[in-house]
């Protein structure tokens, strides 16, 4: 027999929540509507939750055990998508969705499971003895991360957090990956024509040069261990030779095209000897060690370059760090706690490194109240596919499953 929706949320208050969370359309920096509706719900259910300046919210219950550490579990009330209504259905296999457009399983699932927890907690769910729970939700992930950073880092008393951000069903990530931007240049000092000058063996052209520089450098996984990929490197773009002309016709006559590459290819000048090649490179490391490695062999692979073209070409390599990376920590205590969680619920966890960003990288750098440095994971509470498109959905099973496995690791770290 089809089970409905409609019954599935009156038998199971986490998917109730779930299912009013996402109906609230809340783009990045429009996050209003779902912010007062949180605020609401905490008011009803005797959750000391309030706003901070920047419009995060932070929730605190307190411990009925003072002896006991406290936790802290944070999630982002943005999505990706814009502010239209969400209309959200269940299929036959069990499926959420929200027809024609994104579903706001990223980060909503996180959001209900931590405030269904807070519930229980503050209405005496949980009879034993327990530290306090700190609740953290933020604006802006999806952007640009504002909210985390605006998080008054200084007024939480937790150590551990638990980013509830994942998006699958056990899934514990211990590290993550940094974000960091090379920008090569090359330039061939002496320029020419292609004919009148081709026999100078002093005019090199710097978009010849600039691909055998490239081809000295490493492309994909950099290092990897049982976590998964640690340190990359990937070639993003090249730029060299003569494509001002064919650039400029472009943007002149508004070309409007998805491969703008063959575009520019079909103007550009192959008259000129090449003074000026560009390529940039995104480097992602969960481990500064070896960050600080690929980045010294590519400096060392741009100064064997230079020694060999002295005084006929020149490189340089800049490197942009845009986030920090979250590396691991030697306090396997989370790691420990959630194992037994997942295996109270029947579920086998899966302990793993993420090479993206996320908010831990954020507070994995920050210290709390007591100056203590944070100790964030990345933790996924169901099974979520085809994240930020109209195709997204959330299996409801594993969200009910999800809540069992936050519970159960609340009751863990307690033990």
């Amino acid at each position: 027999m089809e089970v409905s929706l409609e019954n599935l949320r009156k038998e199971n208050e986490i998917l109730d929540i779930f299912c009013n969370l996402v109906s609230i359309p809340s783009p990045s920096l429009k996050e209003e509507q779902v912010i007062e509706w949180i605020l609401e719900f905490c008011k009803v259910n005797g959750i000391n939750g309030k706003k901070d300046n920047y419009g995060n919210i932070y929730i605190n219950v307190p411990a009925t055990d003072n002896t006991k550490e406290p936790i802290m579990l944070s999630s982002h009330m943005d999505v990706v998508g814009d502010d239209s209504p969400i209309d959200i259905y269940m299929d036959k296999d069990g499926f959420i969705h929200a027809k024609g457009r994104t579903l706001g399983a990223d980060d909503k699932v996180g959001v209900a499971c931590a405030l269904k927890l807070a519930k229980d907690l503050a209405n005496d769910i949980f009879p034993y003895p327990h530290g306090g729970l700190e609740i953290t939700f933020t604006r802006d992930e999806e952007t640009g991360m504002s909210g985390v950073e605006h998080v008054e880092f200084d007024k939480i008393q937790s150590k551990y957090i638990l980013v509830c951000d994942a998006d699958k069903l056990g899934q514990l990530q211990i590290s993550g990956a940094s974000y960091t931007n090379a920008k090569i240049t090359v330039r061939g000092l002496k320029g020419g024509h292609s004919g009148i000058d081709i026999g100078d063996e002093n005019r090199l052209n710097a978009a010849k040069l600039i691909a055998e520089l490239l081809a000295e450098f490493p492309q994909g996984a950099y290092y990897s261990d049982e976590t998964g990929v640690i340190t990359s490197c990937n070639l993003g773009a090249i730029v060299a030779g003569g494509v001002q002309n064919s650039v400029a016709s472009i943007v002149e006559k508004g070309v409007k095209t998805n491969d703008y590459i063959t575009e520019i290819m079909k103007k550009t000048s192959t008259n000129i000897i090449n003074t000026l090649g560009m390529a940039s490179y995104s480097i992602r490391s969960a481990s500064v060690a070896k960050e600080n490695e690929l980045k010294a062999l590519m400096q060392s692979v741009v100064d064997k370059f230079n020694e060999k073209y002295k005084g006929l070409a020149e490189a340089k390599i800049e490197f942009e760090v845009h986030l920090l990376p979250f590396e691991k920590a030697e306090d396997d205590r989370i790691e420990k706690v959630h194992t037994r969680a997942c295996e109270m619920a029947g579920i086998k966890n899966d302990i793993s490194s993420f090479h993206a960003g996320a908010e831990t990288h954020i507070y994995c750098h920050n210290k709390n109240a007591n100056g203590e440095t944070f100790m964030p994971v990345l933790l996924g509470l169901a099974d979520v596919y085809n994240m930020h498109s109209d195709e997204e959905k959330v299996d409801y099973k594993t969200l009910l499953k999800g809540y069992e496995v936050i519970k159960n690791t609340f009751i863990e770290f307690n033990k």
